[in-house]
């Protein structure tokens, strides 16, 4: 999934190229790049299916050479993650009928790639054999998380087990909680599961977004396949996986895994994964810092910045944009970005 524009990462973040786009933490790959990467050892790159914006379709093609573009699916509005995802399962079913499925953002961050690989691995056997299964990964919580949603398990034990219950992002007091008790992890975003599972959960939940891709079942996999989605899409429900299937869904699962991953959906995610300086900044660009502590300074290449008596704060230059705001409050960042 490559169609979001990350607005919270706001200005690095834009229409023109959003931040799957981007190499952010400064490790020679985009995130795009480095999901594609990080697959390649369980899913071979003919295998891939990548659902990105229309305008998107020539960067996705740059950043990932080795795809053909009959792999690149152009969704022509914004619809959320429930429509994404029923598209996809319906253009690999033109080509398979009886895949095992993985869904993954194109933008997150993982440090242990073989410990990923090998609970991805896992997961496409369990799912493969408990065709009914409904898989989800969760991440062993290292802090008080208020930025991520959570999945809460009755039993802790090593392996795959059932979900319980998934929680919206909580509150400071809550999130403590969660940590505290020990039954909850955070929400990854990254599912598993058969075409036959995902598909009969879209007839019971979402029947009347099935309905809506029925219509046009012929036409997967063909080249009209394109002109059926930029009429039919917009009939769909804007709402996400989460919402529309899992929550409602009575077969779920999942791991506790622990390969050092973050959804970098924040300018506070970067800054937990970024180097520090000796007064806890994580400045990137020409700048110099006069009396300031723990704060994320990202200047653009070309412009020069002297940011002074700053504590905790956040500024940004890029493009002409600047954003100065503390970083307690960067989860407005979205918010404002609309009212520009």
């Amino acid at each position: 999934m490559a169609g979001g524009i990350g607005s919270r990462f706001w200005p690095l973040s834009k229409d023109n190229c959003p931040k799957q786009f981007l190499d952010i933490l400064g490790t020679g790959k985009s995130f795009i790049r480095a999901t594609f990467e990080r697959f390649l050892p369980v899913v071979p790159a003919k295998n891939f299916v990548v659902v990105t914006n229309a305008a998107y379709k020539a960067l996705v093609l740059e950043h990932l050479p080795e795809l053909r573009e009959n792999q690149v699916l152009c969704e022509p509005m914004r619809r959320n993650t429930a429509p994404c995802i029923a598209y996809a399962t319906y253009h690999i079913l033109s080509q398979c009928h009886e895949a095992s499925i993985a869904v993954t953002p194109a933008d997150h961050l993982v440090t242990n790639e073989r410990e990923f690989q090998r609970v991805i691995g896992e997961g496409l056997d369990f799912v493969e054999h408990k065709r009914e299964a409904l898989m989800t990964i969760g991440i062993k919580p290292s802090r008080p998380e208020t930025g991520y949603g959570y999945i809460e398990v009755d039993e802790v034990r090593d392996g795959i087990v059932p979900v319980k219950s998934f929680k919206e992002k909580p509150d400071l007091e809550t999130a403590k909680k969660f940590l505290a008790a020990g039954r909850y992890f955070w929400n990854s975003g990254i599912f598993l599961w058969s075409s036959d599972a995902i598909m009969n959960a879209f007839k019971s939940h979402l029947p009347d977004m099935v309905n809506l891709f029925d219509e046009g079942k012929p036409l997967f996999g063909t080249d009209k396949e394109q002109d059926f989605i930029n009429r039919q899409f917009e009939r769909c429900e804007n709402i996400s996986i989460d919402y529309g299937v899992m929550e409602r869904s009575h077969s779920r699962y999942t791991v506790a895994a622990d390969f050092g991953w973050s959804d970098i959906g924040t300018w506070g995610s970067l800054y937990t994964h970024a180097a520090h300086d000796g007064a806890g900044n994580a400045a990137t660009g020409h700048a110099v810092l006069v009396d300031t502590t723990g704060s994320v300074v990202n200047i653009e290449k070309g412009y020069e910045a002297i940011v002074q008596g700053m504590d905790h704060c956040l500024v940004a230059l890029r493009d002409h944009s600047l954003l100065v705001c503390r970083l307690d409050d960067e989860q407005q960042i979205k918010h404002w970005v609309e009212k520009l």
